[in-house]
C-alpha cells in the first residue's frame, strides 16, 4: 500500500525550549515464543528480518541470529545504505542490499502501511516479520535479540550454540543495569549529540556520553567484557556503538573529545568482540559511512562521504589473557 506521507525527519524535537533529540517508542512489542503461548510460535522459515547494514539497532539482530546459529532458520533482507524523504528502500543494484523478497516491497515504509493503512509512526529496522501471518511481529530491537537467543534453540545449528545464552538467568540484574545506562548515555547519546538543535542540548547529551565511556573503560580494566568472562547481550549492544564511533560518530555526530582508540581497554574490547567468530561478518563499514554521511543532510547538506579513518579491527588486542571466551 502507498502513501503520500513521508518519514519524519530525524531531527531535533524541541522540549522545553533545549530541541533536543528525542528517539519515539518501537511500536510493534509482539513476542516470538517456543511454545507459540504468545500467538507467534517458533518455526523454522516463519520469520524473517528487514535490516539495515548501517544501523547499530538493526546491527544487533544480525549478531544474535549470527552468534545463535539460526541463519538457516530467519531469513533476511536489506534496505540500501542510503535513506530518502520515503525512508529505507530496497534494491539489489547497491552491494550487500537486497530486494524485498518476501512482499515485493520498495520502501520499509510499505511494510509498516501493509499492517496498519493508519500507521502514523517512524519507519525503522530491524523489523520482524512473520511470513505465515503476513504482519510485523517486533520492531524494537532490544526484545528481537532476546526472542532470537531464547525462543529458537531447538533450531540452533549446532548444539554450541543451542547452549550459547547472552542472557543468562544468574546475570540477568547486572546486564538489565548496564542496558539502562549504556543505551541512555551512549547508544542513544551519540544521536542526542548529532541531532542536537541547539548548543543546550549537545552539551547535555555529549559530557553524559562521555562519562559513560570512562565509566565502561574503568569496567573493561579488570573484566574482558562488561559482566565479566563471557560475551552477553550488554556487550552486543555496546558493540555497535563503539564501531560506528570512530567511523561515523566522531565527526559527523560531534562525538569528538575523544576517539575509541584513544582508550586502552575499550579500543581492545572492541576489536575483541569484533574478531569473535561470525561478528566480523555482520560489519560493513561501507554501508555505515555512506549512510550517516550521506542521508543526514541536516547535519551534511552536500552529502560529502569523508575517506577515513584507518580502523585495524583485526589487530592483536591481548584480551584472551583476561580469560573466558
Amino acid at each position: 500500500m502507498s502513501s503520500t506521507r513521508k518519514d519524519p525527519p530525524m531531527t531535533a524535537i524541541p522540549s522545553q525550549g533545549k530541541r533536543e533529540f528525542i528517539r519515539k517508542p518501537s511500536a510493534f512489542r509482539n513476542w516470538i515464543t517456543a511454545d507459540g503461548s504468545s500467538g507467534f510460535k517458533a518455526e523454522p522459515n516463519r520469520y524473517h528480518l528487514y535490516v539495515s547494514l548501517a544501523c547499530p539497532w538493526a546491527h544487533r539482530t544480525l549478531i544474535m541470529r549470527k552468534l545463535k546459529g539460526l541463519e538457516h532458520v530467519i531469513t533476511v533482507d536489506v534496505v540500501d545504505h542510503f535513506m530518502g524523504q520515503n525512508g529505507w528502500r530496497f534494491s539489489d543494484e547497491v552491494p550487500n542490499a537486497t530486494k524485498d523478497t518476501v512482499n515485493n516491497c520498495q520502501y520499509i515504509r510499505e511494510l509498516y502501511f501493509q499492517v496498519n493503512p493508519k500507521y502514523e509512526g517512524r519507519f525503522s529496522v530491524p523489523v520482524l516479520w512473520d511470513k505465515q501471518l503476513k504482519t510485523i511481529v517486533s520492531n524494537e530491537s532490544s526484545e528481537i535479540i532476546r526472542m532470537l537467543n531464547s525462543e529458537f534453540n531447538q533450531f540452533c545449528a549446532t548444539e554450541e550454540q543451542r547452549k550459547l545464552d547472552f542472557y543468562p538467568n544468574q546475570l540477568q540484574a547486572e546486564i538489565d543495569e548496564l542496558n539502562s545506562w549504556i543505551y541512555t548515555d551512549i547508544n542513544n547519546g551519540v544521536y542526542r549529540c548529532g541531532f542536537a538543535g541547539s548548543q543546550e542540548a549537545y552539551d547535555g547529551a555529549v559530557r553524559p556520553l562521555f562519562k559513560a565511556l570512562d565509566r565502561v573503560e574503568d569496567i573493561l580494566s579488570s573484566r574482558r567484557y562488561l559482566t565479566g568472562a563471557q560475551i552477553t547481550e550488554a556487550d552486543i549492544r555496546l558493540f555497535t556503538t563503539l564501531v560506528r564511533f570512530d567511523m561515523v560518530y566522531v565527526g559527523h555526530f560531534k562525538c569528538n573529545k575523544k576517539r575509541i582508540m584513544d582508550y586502552p581497554n575499550m579500543w581492545g574490547y572492541l576489536r575483541d568482540i569484533y574478531q569473535t567468530d561470525g561478528i566480523s561478518e555482520t560489519v560493513d563499514p561501507e554501508h555505515i559511512m555512506k549512510h550517516y554521511q550521506a542521508s543526514h543532510v541536516s547535519i551534511n547538506p552536500h552529502g560529502i562521504v569523508a575517506i577515513g579513518p584507518d580502523l585495524d579491527f583485526n589487530s592483536s588486542h591481548g584480551r584472551e589473557k583476561m580469560g573466558g571466551s
